[in-house]
């Protein structure tokens, strides 16, 4: 008889259990896998094409559950059914949790096994898209976000915006420090003037000084007209120094004097022109730490540092990411597909799992790449790997066969008290085999 086309893989540490659905499968014309454990179980769904997995939960080293959570993020579309001969609220909850279709206790009926596979088979679950844009969003300028840490640095802004006080940014890579200086200038009174943004880490250093101050004809190799620098063009606006922990000490010196005197000398030139600007600098170093090893300077430093801001880590403010995520799809969706994408409840709950050590621009990146993967909604399928749930299986130390002999020998000689005779007898060997390998 001709088999059916669905695989069935089935998981138990009870080599009984497993001959006995393998007897009833193949009577019902599946194709089946077995496996005795979790491991040999992912190397299995690795190398095949499974419709369905039948899986026990109490199992040595890893149980079940952990089987389950691992198949739902990294095969979502798997249907599961869980066979247990120890159940536990607890342990079915997980398993629905995890998109179990079904759920039997042993001992069960083949009736009974029967009409849990025929639903897992034909179970067709439609992933409904999340219902983000029922929710409220919050935004200030191009700040996205309504947690309690984003509200406390709308509040700083909100007081700084239409003064022109040096305000010092701090923050990880990737949080949106720019977005916050950019909410400070254009939210203000000053949004008509000039707004500035600067690398410090993106300019050579023998250069950065020419591009902040400007220089003139002649003042060094290259100079070949004069040009004005970055604080003049922000004249009259605000200047933002990202990075400006890459600054060499000389730029330090020169950008201390601006902010003391409202004063730039271009580089070459011996007279100072004043300029009407608001500085704003940010980092992901710890200046601190930079002020105790005397690589940036302590004068500047408080002068920097008139207001800080400090912009929390995505992995602290979370439920911020929904919010995140929408503004990205709608970003992508129409620059990618020419429409608003949607992302289901299941991989929106991977990516508030994830610590995100990029920050948000890592999370951009990763909605940037999954609206290019996907048709018209993000699954767990379309999300990298790296986020979603890992299994850590012990690995055994791979030892010479020696070693190992010698380290059973002497734990079967404890064990007779330094008898060779007994142990000669528990290893089947004779006293002068065990003589002659205690030598060696």
């Amino acid at each position: 008889m001709q088999l059916r086309k669905e695989n069935i893989l089935i998981v138990d540490d009870d080599v009984n259990i497993l001959e006995l659905l393998q007897r009833h499968l193949q009577s019902w014309n599946y194709h089946v896998f077995k496996a005795m454990s979790v491991k040999e179980a992912v190397t299995i769904l690795r190398d095949s094409q499974i419709d369905l997995l039948i899986t026990d939960l109490k199992m040595p080293e890893l149980d079940g559950s952990e089987l389950i959570k691992f198949v739902s993020e990294h095969y979502p579309k798997l249907q599961k059914l869980v066979v247990t001969g120890y159940p536990s609220v607890q342990d079915s909850l997980v398993a629905i949790k995890s998109g179990v279709v079904d759920y039997l206790t042993k001992p069960f009926t083949k009736d009974e096994l029967k009409s849990a596979i025929d639903k897992s088979i034909s179970n067709n679950q439609i992933r409904k898209p999340n219902q983000s844009e029922d929710e409220q969003e919050s935004s200030y300028g191009e700040i996205i976000g309504n947690s309690e840490k984003i509200n406390d640095v709308i509040q700083v802004i909100e007081r700084v915006k239409d003064n022109k006080a040096t305000i010092f940014i701090k923050g990880e890579s990737g949080t949106g420090k720019e977005l916050v200086a950019r909410a400070i200038h254009y939210q203000g009174k000053f949004a008509r003037a000039p707004f500035i943004a600067v690398n410090c880490g993106a300019i050579p250093e023998n250069l950065l000084e020419a591009e902040l101050f400007g220089h003139l004809r002649g003042a060094f190799t290259g100079a070949e007209t004069n040009r004005e620098g970055f604080f003049q063009a922000a004249n009259g606006g605000t200047i933002f120094l990202d990075e400006i922990g890459n600054a060499s000490l000389a730029v330090q010196s020169r950008l201390l004097r601006v902010l003391q005197e409202k004063e730039v000398v271009k580089v070459g030139a011996t007279k100072a022109e004043k300029v009407d600007i608001r500085v704003i600098a940010a980092t992901n170093s710890d200046l601190r730490d930079m002020l105790q090893k005397q690589t940036f300077r302590e004068d500047l430093f408080y002068r920097l540092t008139v207001v800080e801001i400090e912009i929390a880590p995505l992995r602290e403010r979370k439920e911020d990411i929904q919010l995140l995520v929408d503004k990205f799809l709608f970003k992508y969706g129409v620059e990618y597909k020419d429409r608003f994408l949607k992302i289901t409840p299941e991989a929106l709950e991977i990516l508030k799992r994830y610590d995100w050590p990029g920050n948000i621009r890592e999370l951009e990146n990763i909605i940037q790449r999954a609206v290019i993967m996907c048709d018209k909604i993000i699954d767990v399928a379309h999300l990298p790997e790296h986020l979603k749930y890992t299994l850590n299986f012990s690995k055994d130390k791979l030892e010479p066969l020696k070693v190992i002999e010698k380290r059973y020998i002497e734990k079967v000689l404890r064990a007779t008290d330094n008898n060779k005779t007994k142990a000669a007898e528990i290893l089947q060997i004779d006293r002068k085999t065990i003589r002659q390998k205690l030598s060696e």
